[in-house]
């Protein structure tokens, strides 16, 4: 079996995003299972630096696109455009052909503009005019997203919400590392500074020694009953899909790998559920809203 080190990885990106050792190893997890990212926070807090910083580290293209309420669709996809030299429309690639592309307050958006990151999210290829175009490999979208209750923004619906393997949040630092980042250097510069540890052939190593992470029929039956409590229990407005399911296995397949082991223990399960579940689940109840994540793992026996 590939094994993978990905230590070098993480004190890279940590070197940058200070503090955030377990916000950044569900980053990481969440590329390594080929999924796509959604960050929500105030802002300030570091999520665009995050997304630079990773890029950076694994030497990807990147691109950064300013969701704003006038974007259209073919802001992101592309548009064709009409050559008089060739007297035929050539098409002109936007910024989604990019193998990490940073959809940055992606809840200023309208939901049409939105629904433009659907296919190429899920099928990794974009349909425009009659056309398919196959998108790069790696391909990672990390969206970020202000609070809903801040002014100008829509709600992600449903579906779109679904195509985001983890949602996390950043959050304010600690003393330790504010009082690091007020007194260091400017992280601007050092992300300009900032080497490559990694390449684009690397990470597609990577991502496929994570399927080959072993997963045993013990957590299969724990992952299927974590799936049926969230539908029967009554608790939420509506269960987990199968869709749910298999991305918990890949994460927890991605969250063992860099925990530098070749099988799936349920603590890595239980380490990226709530990334994973806590914006597909709703509950019914107001009051349980904060412990949907708890409800689920402290009701669910471990066989």
């Amino acid at each position: 079996m590939y094994s993978a080190d990905v230590t070098p990885i993480l004190q890279s990106i940590n070197s940058i995003i200070l503090g955030k050792e377990r916000t950044v190893k569900l980053a990481l997890s969440c590329l390594l299972a080929k999924g796509h990212l959604l960050i929500e926070d105030v802002p300030g807090v570091g999520k665009t630096t995050l997304a630079h910083t990773i890029a950076n580290v694994l030497g990807l293209d990147f691109q950064r696109l300013q969701f704003t309420s006038d974007m259209l669709p073919a802001d992101i996809l592309g548009v064709s455009i009409f050559e008089r030299e060739t007297n035929q429309f050539s098409f002109h690639k936007g910024p989604i052909f990019s193998q990490l592309l940073l959809a940055d307050e992606v809840n200023r958006a309208t939901p049409r503009t939105q629904s433009a990151l659907l296919e190429a999210m899920e099928e990794r290829q974009v349909s425009i005019e009659g056309e398919t175009y196959t998108l790069p490999s790696p391909f990672f979208v990390i969206a970020t997203q202000n609070p809903s209750n801040q002014i100008g923004t829509f709600p992600l619906p449903e579906s779109q919400l679904d195509r985001f393997l983890m949602k996390i949040e950043i959050g304010y630092p600690d003393a330790q590392a504010e009082k690091e980042l007020l007194l260091g250097n400017d992280r601007r510069q050092m992300l300009q500074q900032l080497q490559a540890v990694s390449s684009t052939e690397k990470l597609l190593e990577i991502q496929t020694a994570v399927k080959n992470i072993h997963v045993s029929s013990a957590i299969i039956d724990y992952v299927q009953q974590l799936l049926a409590h969230s539908r029967d229990s009554g608790i939420f407005h509506f269960g987990l899909s199968p869709r749910a399911g298999l991305g918990l296995l890949r994460a927890a397949q991605a969250w063992a790998l860099i925990e530098q082991r070749e099988h799936v223990l349920p603590e890595d399960i239980q380490a990226v559920l709530p990334s994973i579940v806590n914006h597909r689940l709703q509950a019914r109840d107001e009051h349980l809203a904060d412990d949907v994540i708890s409800t689920l793992i402290t009701q669910v026996s471990v066989s």
